[in-house]
């Protein structure tokens, strides 16, 4: 079936539908058979959005009694080491796989070995598989369009911009830069001066941002691709003495990040509500394990987290932050 499917674009696939209502359409989740195992292969656990994501598998696997394993690989560039985990759980039985791929394509021979076995895949947030069936995460192109809007809202003269990237040859990366930048290059007296990949690594984005910094001493702010980077970027502009001056944005709504909006230091994140996500994910793949069919593309919520609105969203209880969201 997956060879018959459109090369998911996971941002612009119509078939889609908001995790709000998913209950309105399709009813309770389905109860799944006793001895259901289910499996998660993150990117690595060395990121705090990875192991917040695993936070929310666990809650709804523990509430429906399923088996669970959650693994990743030692780092986000680890592609052959997050394929060998994909493989060994494929061989170990389990009844469907979560799997978030470091690239687009290095679970591909995964996602193409389960489903000659018939075990359900969901991509889950970021990278995205062009094959896979069916996909659970925000929109990526957003999380850059939010940071534009807020430059272009408050710096209306204008100014020199820079992104610190992702990983080259990810999805969510690729989609987040071009949001951020055709954005804010669409609006008179705004110029990004350069657009370089940091890998996700916060010491890659403190270096980079400190090269930037030294190019342009008059630039205004940084779009970075992630919290971890955006720290890094933090970290550079504050050693440049230009704290003032220059505003860092990232993208995934980490504890750290939060705690450095609090602080003063970080401007700002757009958070995608990984426990939540994590939940929303194993909560599709009961459905999907249920006969249940789903569109393609289940869409979670983000938010652009700034000092204005900060405590409104630092809510630790995910059911209380469902009620938020749902209520906005």
């Amino acid at each position: 079936m997956a060879q018959d499917l459109a090369p998911l674009n996971s941002d612009e696939e119509p078939d889609r539908i908001d995790w709000s209502q998913l209950e309105a359409t399709f009813g309770a989740i389905p109860t799944p058979a006793e001895g259901t195992k289910i499996g998660g292969v993150s990117k690595t656990l060395t990121n705090e959005y990875w192991r917040s994501l695993g936070e929310g598998y666990k809650n709804v696997a523990d509430e429906f009694g399923l088996g669970f394993a959650y693994q990743a690989a030692p780092s986000e560039g680890d592609q052959l080491g997050q394929l060998s985990i994909a493989e060994n759980m494929i061989l170990q039985g389990y009844n469907a796989l979560l799997f978030s791929p470091q690239t687009d394509n290095n679970l591909q021979p995964a996602l193409e070995s389960a489903t000659a076995k018939g075990i359900p895949v969901l991509n889950v947030n970021d990278a995205v598989i062009p094959s896979v069936a069916n996909y659970v995460g925000n929109v990526q192109r957003d999380n850059g369009v939010r940071v534009a809007q807020w430059f272009i809202e408050n710096h209306p003269e204008g100014g020199k911009v820079a992104v610190i990237e992702g990983q080259p040859g990810v999805y969510a990366a690729a989609q987040r830069t071009d949001g951020f930048t055709a954005t804010i290059e669409a609006v008179d007296g705004f110029d990004v001066v350069a657009s370089v990949p940091a890998n996700w690594s916060r010491e890659k984005a403190y270096n980079t941002a400190s090269t930037i910094l030294q190019q342009h001493p008059d630039l205004i702010g940084f779009y970075a691709n992630n919290d971890g980077m955006a720290l890094g970027v933090v970290e550079a502009v504050k050693a440049a003495g230009k704290a003032e001056q220059v505003a860092v944005f990232g993208t995934d709504g980490i504890s750290d990040a939060y705690n450095s909006i609090r602080n003063g230091d970080l401007t700002g994140t757009v958070d995608s509500f990984p426990v939540l996500t994590g939940e929303v994910a194993m909560e599709v793949v009961l459905r999907l394990l249920g006969g249940q069919d789903l569109p393609r593309v289940v869409a979670t919520p983000q938010a652009l987290i700034t000092a204005e609105n900060v405590a409104d969203y630092a809510i630790e209880d995910v059911d209380q932050l469902r009620e938020t969201l749902l209520a906005q």
